[in-house]
């Protein structure tokens, strides 16, 4: 049933964003989701609650995802299966980390009907050396789970939450070493996708080492040319 119903929206506003760890695709997601008035779909954020309530799914991703290594493809897709057969993305969504491995777009085909040549598919390009330094640079509230920056986004005291005044911790999966594994696993598994998507949908590259609002404008400019 959950099939037929995705082919039933056939139309749906479906937008996905490719590109490295760091690139700023999820600060772009959220706010083309807001736009365009349907859910964003973010896996790592899935996965990380699934992992700080220790579902099932989370006790499986965690040991992986702090050694820099993506989930399996199968726990994904099924994963994000269920979450697009909601109610809210009726009427579409954006995709924030996935698919990342082509399995995980030809799962993705098949949940929606196949078919993807109305899709836009952003490709966020990024220095290697600018990624490093956004991802290594993070600093997250594990009470609040709110993020900063040490260079980009500093909080008023050092190292300590603006909102609650709780120290602030580099998540495993943003310490440098696991930075570059991150990367390494993007350019031998997720790359292939641009060419995937190049031939099957609307492929449009961004250079995300730009401001955030020049970026933002430039994704209005392709969804408006889609909707």
């Amino acid at each position: 049933m959950a099939d037929a119903s995705a082919r039933r929206r056939a139309d749906a506003v479906r937008v996905i964003f490719l590109g490295p760890p760091g690139a700023g695709k999820g600060t772009q997601a959220a706010r083309l989701a807001a736009h365009l008035d349907v859910p964003r779909v973010a896996t790592g954020d899935m996965l990380r609650t699934a992992i700080a309530r220790r579902t099932p799914l989370g006790q499986e991703a965690a040991p992986l995802m702090e050694q820099g290594n993506l989930v399996p493809d199968d726990l994904l897709v099924a994963f994000v299966r269920e979450r697009i057969t909601e109610p809210d993305c009726g009427r579409g969504f954006v995709l924030d980390g996935f698919p990342r491995t082509l399995g995980q777009a030809e799962g993705l085909e098949q949940m929606t009907g196949g078919d993807p040549r109305a899709w836009v598919v952003f490709d966020f390009e990024v220095p290697r050396e600018v990624l490093m330094l956004r991802l290594s640079g993070r600093r997250w509230c594990p009470r609040c789970q709110a993020t900063y920056h040490v260079v980009n986004d500093p909080p008023r005291r050092d190292l300590v939450c603006d909102r609650d005044g709780v120290e602030l911790v580099q998540r495993d999966d943003d310490r440098e070493a696991v930075v570059a594994h991150r990367l390494e696993e993007y350019a031998r598994r997720t790359f292939p996708l641009i060419d995937y998507y190049g031939r099957r949908a609307r492929l449009v590259p961004v250079d995300g080492n730009r401001p955030m609002d020049v970026v933002f404008r430039d994704l209005l400019k392709a969804v408006e040319v889609r909707v």
